[in-house]
């Protein structure tokens, strides 16, 4: 029976997709046959469910198929192989604890979302280098290759990568510390640690306590001295133990103004995997995979229409479906191309339409001055706020380079970057700036400039 397992998993390998292969099926190996059941091991008890739900019935054809008997299947949860005994194969005495649950929290920082897994991850001409890297230094105990850089606009899918190798970790190492945060929550526990005399407690749970650092949006480290002293130091005690590092950001290493050089070194070390926006097709399977996961049946044409239209990114895709489905339950109307027309109506920006010039245009009107003004080197107040928030909506709006947005204020692409922190941050405070920026997105992503 174990070769015709083997047979099975050839069989199966050749009718799902590769990556799916590689993480649940491959690693399951054949246990005893008894009476009309035969055992299979599996890695733990996350496993064991992915593994019934998602392929118990094909697992159950295959068998049959191939032995030419229906059999009943069962699973049983062990970190280590079967060896063969003198009474058929028995199990090795190391049994993997069983994973706490599915909502899983890594050993500290935040709460991994639940859906960022890799079975969910839909890969793409954009995205198909960056999941293959995430996937390779999640699965290899030993790897030469311990640090990925994550590199991609807002909502183009380097969180998910990043939680799914904090997932993959967890499922198959269940005894690994893994730590998810981002950089600005880094830098407020650094801050409160120093005023709370607790400093060392903070080292050393970096130092010694991790062994799997997943830190997201490293470019809102910029010009932050002290913590991007901490941090270079805590990364040169995980490289020197081969732990694994992962980093993710809208930004090259040597594009974040005002970060040292020894962190510019770090961030580059490892692999940088860039991940673009999703094409046509690429689009329609992140569709059909979330329509699917939500309990809704879509028409191929909606599908298609949705994908058509909503080009922006991933967040984009996800608000037009949820748009579509919520608005056909509360109407109690079918989903057809006119509801999606009328969904998408309110979502699509104009971004054709929306320019540089444009959004200066608009700026200099809501704050009445003039574009000489937002252009200028004239460093007050009133003029150097505007021009941040129109670089900041430049960056938002339209597909320009960091280079290009900065030339057309006058301003070096390091000095724009920076002006797009300052709006970043002061959106977080939910004070004046933010309202602001709120009025005129509303007025660009509605045509009315």
């Amino acid at each position: 029976m174990k070769q015709i397992w083997e047979q099975v998993k050839l069989s199966i390998k050749k009718q799902i997709p590769g990556h799916s292969y590689r993480m649940w099926i491959e690693p399951v190996d054949f246990i005893e046959c008894k009476e009309n059941c035969i055992v299979l091991s599996c890695t733990n008890t996350f496993s064991k469910k992915r593994i019934l739900d998602h392929y118990g019935s094909i697992i159950k054809t295959e068998i049959k198929r191939t032995s030419g008997k229906a059999y009943n299947l069962g699973l049983e949860v062990s970190c280590k192989k079967f060896k063969k005994g003198n009474s058929g194969f028995e199990k090795d005495n190391s049994i993997q604890l069983p994973l706490p649950g599915v909502n899983v929290r890594p050993y500290n920082g935040r709460l991994l979302r639940k859906d960022f897994t890799f079975d969910q991850f839909v890969v793409g001409n954009n995205n198909d280098f960056a999941y293959l890297a995430a996937l390779d230094l999640a699965s290899k105990k030993n790897s030469q290759q311990n640090s990925l850089f994550l590199l991609s606009k807002i909502g183009m899918g380097k969180s998910h990568l990043s939680q799914a190798i904090g997932h993959h970790i967890i499922s198959q190492y269940p005894t690994e510390h893994v730590s998810y945060i981002t950089a600005e929550d880094f830098t407020n526990e650094m801050v409160n640690a120093f005023r709370n005399g607790s400093i060392d407690e903070f080292k050393k749970k970096y130092r010694n306590e991790c062994d799997v650092l997943l830190l997201e949006d490293v470019h809102s480290l910029s010009g932050k001295e002290r913590t991007q002293i901490e941090l270079a130091l805590i990364l040169d005690y995980l490289f020197e133990a081969d732990k694994k590092i992962i980093f993710s950001s809208c930004y090259l290493p040597s594009d974040i103004p005002k970060l040292n050089e020894k962190l510019i070194s770090r961030f580059s070390y490892g692999l940088i995997s860039n991940i673009g926006p999703p094409g046509f097709r690429t689009r329609i399977k992140i569709l059909q995979k979330k329509s699917k996961n939500n309990g809704h049946n879509l028409p191929e044409e909606v599908i298609e229409y949705l994908a058509s239209e909503l080009t922006a990114d991933v967040r984009q895709l996800e608000s037009g479906l949820i748009g579509v489905t919520a608005k056909s339950s509360i109407l109690g109307v079918p989903i057809d191309l006119d509801l999606a027309e009328s969904v998408t109506r309110n979502i699509v920006r104009q971004r054709k339409n929306i320019t540089i010039d444009v959004i200066k245009k608009l700026v200099c009107k809501h704050f009445n001055i003039a574009i000489k003004d937002i252009i200028s080197s004239s460093r007050k107040q009133n003029f150097v706020r505007p021009r941040q928030i129109a670089i900041y909506l430049s960056r938002r709006y339209t597909d320009s380079p960091l280079q290009t947005i900065g030339k057309s204020f006058n301003r070096y692409h390091a000095t724009a970057l920076h002006s797009i922190g300052i709006v970043e941050r002061g959106l977080k405070e939910k004070g004046t700036l933010q309202r602001q920026v709120e009025i005129l997105s509303k007025k660009l992503e509605s045509g009315k400039f």
